[in-house]
């Protein structure tokens, strides 16, 4: 089965979806918020990215790929620290401006429109970043951590996650990761070889699969929940479509062929 049109990279058209009702409370469901995200991280993965970034008050955090402001918002006004919020769609940096002015944080996030392969930031300018489920939507993988590095101070943490084909599968299950997964989920070498090729240290790397396959779960259990009320909503035709795109990534994770991991480093 070839991936339905949202995994084609029409984020504008996802965050557009992602303001209403009915979808908000999927991602409720999913993921234990309703910030319109596109991304996998969990409320309670986002506390813990807190604490691997040791996020503080006097940090200034970059979130690429933020989106509509999930999880970046959320971290800023947990820590109290400053944030800027980057990304391409100006429909999703919308929903961000309503959503920090919601919070009452407008003094302490700035949200610009940019690329994460080609920074509009001067060097040395951010002690923390995170992105989630970022890179496996990039082919310019080492680009975007180069990128990273250069805004980075030296000794900044940055914190991301990436879903992944799992090492050494067959041609045939990789052929399929790489049809199921997210558009540029396959990578040349690793993580950890490009983390250093771009002048990062691994710190750490965890194994967050299994809290990834019991969102997509969560989110399936959902459609089927209010399959009507999505069915008038999206159509039942995409509704399915999407539905079974999503079976067919927990089966792929069920089967160990498919990966989801969270990485801390620190700027060498």
């Amino acid at each position: 089965m070839s991936n339905p049109p949202e995994s084609c990279c029409d984020f504008a058209g996802s965050y557009e979806l992602s303001r209403l009702p009915e979808i908000k409370k999927l991602e409720q469901v999913a993921l234990g918020c309703d910030y319109g995200g596109t991304s996998w991280t969990t409320r309670q993965q986002a506390e813990g990215i807190l604490a691997s970034l040791q996020l503080g008050s006097t940090n200034r955090l970059l979130d690429i790929g933020a989106g509509a402001g999930w999880p970046g918002l959320l971290l800023a006004k947990l820590s109290s620290c400053d944030v800027t919020l980057l990304d391409i769609p100006l429909n999703a940096l919308a929903q961000a401006v309503t959503r920090a002015a919601d919070d009452g944080m407008t003094e302490r996030v700035d949200i610009v429109s940019g690329s994460g392969t080609a920074l509009p930031f001067s060097n040395q300018t951010f002690d923390r970043i995170s992105h989630s489920d970022v890179l496996c939507c990039l082919p310019e993988k080492l680009e975007f951590l180069q990128e990273s590095r250069r805004v980075a101070i030296d000794n900044a943490r940055m914190h991301f996650s990436v879903i992944l084909p799992a090492e050494g599968l067959p041609q045939p299950k990789h052929e399929k990761v790489l049809e199921t997964g997210p558009p540029f989920i396959g990578v040349n070498g690793s993580y950890s070889e490009l983390l250093h090729a771009a002048g990062w240290q691994v710190d750490d790397c965890q194994d967050v699969t299994d809290e990834y396959g019991s969102s997509l779960q969560r989110l399936v259990d959902g459609i089927y929940k209010n399959q009507k009320e999505l069915a008038d909503l999206l159509g039942e035709d995409e509704l399915i479509a999407k539905r079974e795109h999503r079976e067919d990534q927990i089966a792929s994770i069920t089967e160990g062929s498919m990966r989801r991991e969270a990485f801390v480093a620190v700027a060498a």
